[in-house]
């Protein structure tokens, strides 16, 4: 299967079910073709997106001890899942110049966001939640039509979105323990293995694209579209060690733990 048609499917197709099928056979990248872009992904109709604000919040605390409400974090984290790996099918096709070993890494990332997905979408099943029974937002969707370099990805998606996921993923899976979901925190705990090595190949693709005067801090955050900011990049339970392995380096971690937001700016709500 070639790279593209591959992207297409994820991209523009509306089953869920492909979306989410990985390739049964190696994927060649022969033929990239020309750029295009959409500003809607295809979607099943139960999980187009959602008027703003519309969504659920995000469940926390002690409400977990009601398995409908994990059922809704869950619900969630699937669609952010699916977003991300929609997300990387357009890059994949907005940027078909791009190195052919940034492309073929892409598509092997976007193997575990299928597997994300589908991971979030069982166990929200499992807790007596359809995935799709609820609206879904399109923060992480939204934020990525702004990318106008394969640059300027790597920055948003892996160094911001999945970077604050090595911090969430632990606290939902201390969560989930909290109450006894052993089920939901072995997800968890998989996936925050999983954004370890995304937010490595960001790292990687943002040292071999940036300026060489500037450090990563400087190139990063030079490369982020408003309103997502180095914030946006951590989350409650800071995970350094998961940082390091990544292959941050020392002052990196220690500007993104001493970021404040300017206090004459008013914050904005992800959804």
């Amino acid at each position: 299967m070639e790279l593209r048609q591959f992207a297409e499917q994820v991209l523009l197709s509306t089953d869920l079910s492909l979306k989410l099928l990985r390739p049964g056979e190696s994927l060649t990248d022969d033929s990239p073709g020309p750029a295009i872009r959409v500003q809607v992904p295809g979607r099943p109709a139960e999980l187009q997106f959602a008027e703003r604000r519309s969504a659920p919040a995000m469940p926390r605390g002690n409400s977990f001890r009601d398995p409908a409400r994990r059922a809704v974090a869950h619900h969630i984290m699937a669609n952010h899942e699916l977003q991300a790996l929609e997300v990387m099918a357009m890059v994949l096709l907005a940027f078909p110049d791009a190195p052919a070993e940034f492309r073929s890494g892409l598509a092997r990332i976007m193997f575990d966001e299928q597997r994300h997905t589908r991971l979030h979408a069982q166990r929200c099943h499992e807790l007596g939640l359809s995935f799709g029974s609820r609206p879904v937002n399109s923060w992480i969707w939204q934020k990525a039509l702004l990318y106008t370099t394969p640059l300027e990805y790597v920055a948003g998606l892996p160094l911001v979105f999945e970077g604050a996921n090595l911090d969430h993923t632990v606290e939902f899976e201390q969560s989930f323990m909290a109450v006894g979901d052993r089920r939901s925190a072995a997800i968890m705990r998989a996936i925050h293995r999983d954004e370890i090595r995304h937010v490595e190949f960001g790292l990687v693709w943002l040292r071999r694209w940036k300026q060489p005067e500037l450090s990563d801090w400087e190139a990063w955050t030079r490369s982020l579209h408003w309103p997502i900011r180095p914030s946006k990049a951590r989350g409650q339970l800071f995970q350094a060690d998961a940082r390091r392995e990544a292959g941050l380096s020392e002052d990196f971690i220690r500007l993104l733990v001493d970021y404040n937001e300017d206090p004459g700016t008013e914050s904005t709500r992800s959804e």
